[in-house]
């Protein structure tokens, strides 16, 4: 499913990131970095909650704007029930919708912002997703101090918070339209392969994105994926060539481009629904003010998974997301 808009646009946007981000090609884009996991607080969950309070905080005062002239904050995260985010709404205080993609949540939540400044039934609306590394390892699989040792094909869940600011004001920066994606399962098993679990409803997202727009991919300067890293990106490009005749040109993934994969020890490269966040709302979004891109489309990717699930020895079903955005 579609939808076009034609008053929504980029007011603003704001980028926390966390140490390893900090060491990474696009750290001189963010608005803060952190020196740890804890952020000054007690444990990594009320970490991230500052983070998120952080992000906001910063965003508005970029954007010289007060918590009350924000109609609604729509968050979300990975961990148990979103509570990061709900326990940042409560700080924040502002009218609050939390949501829930895994790392497709980025655009998830652009989708929803953007169909009620449509309707118009609202006017600003500040959308976050937030992750910490620390927080989310220990939730899916073992805290970092146990040193596992993973395969190549695992990620790096990317810590920090990213906020954007949609609005029916004008400016350079529009959203064009959203595609919903559709739940996917290729019978991937394997929770240190998400790229692999996660390529397929992005192949679907992307196709179904051009072909309900009437559009060939050559229509976008950029096309983003979200965290599938080094190997997912490949498995894509193959997987929409075979099933839909697409030949990824203008193509990279945010995975990959948040860390420098020859230096750090990331693996296959960041996951989380802050790594197409961070890299699209800082990096990304000020090359297209500077003219290096008129369109670009992003497509978040989320792995459906729990531990409790993966337990049961379930496969991993996968959504993906699009949003198109163009430079006015």
């Amino acid at each position: 499913m579609t939808i076009k808009y034609d008053n929504v646009y980029v007011e603003g946007t704001s980028t926390v990131a966390g140490i390893m981000e900090s060491e990474g090609p696009i750290s001189k884009y963010f608005d803060k970095t952190y020196d740890d996991y804890y952020m000054g607080e007690k444990s990594f969950e009320q970490g991230e909650i500052k983070m998120i309070c952080d992000s906001v905080n910063i965003l508005l005062k970029k954007c010289n704007l007060a918590k009350e002239d924000i109609d609604l904050f729509i968050s979300g995260d990975l961990i148990n029930q979103i509570t990061p985010s709900s326990y940042a709404a409560n700080k924040l205080q502002i009218n609050y919708l939390g949501v829930y993609g895994a790392c497709s949540t980025s655009v998830l939540s652009i989708a929803v912002a953007s169909s009620f400044l449509q309707n118009k039934n609202i006017n600003r609306c500040i959308c976050n997703v937030s992750a910490n590394n620390s927080a989310a390892e220990r939730q899916y699989r073992n805290p970092t101090e146990y040193g596992t040792p993973k395969p190549d094909t695992s990620t790096f869940t990317a810590t920090g918070s990213a906020s954007i600011l949609l609005s029916n004001n004008k400016s350079n920066l529009k959203i064009e339209s959203v595609t919903i994606g559709k739940v996917m399962d290729y019978g991937v098993k394997d929770v240190y392969n998400m790229g692999a679990a996660m390529a397929p409803s992005a192949s679907y997202t992307i196709n179904k994105h051009l072909k309900d727009l009437k559009r060939s991919i050559d229509y976008y300067d950029l096309v983003l994926t979200g965290d599938l890293g080094k190997y997912g990106k490949e498995i894509l490009k193959d997987l929409l060539y075979e099933e839909h005749k697409i030949k990824l040109k203008n193509y990279e993934d945010c995975g990959c481009l948040l860390y420098d994969l020859n230096k750090q020890d990331v693996k296959a490269g960041a996951s989380g629904p802050t790594s197409s966040a961070l890299v699209t709302y800082s990096y990304i979004f000020d090359e297209m003010k500077k003219g290096k891109y008129k369109r670009i489309l992003l497509v978040a990717t989320g792995a459906l998974m729990s531990p409790v699930m993966m337990n049961q020895k379930l496969t991993i079903p996968s959504i993906s997301h699009a949003v198109s955005v163009e430079v006015l």
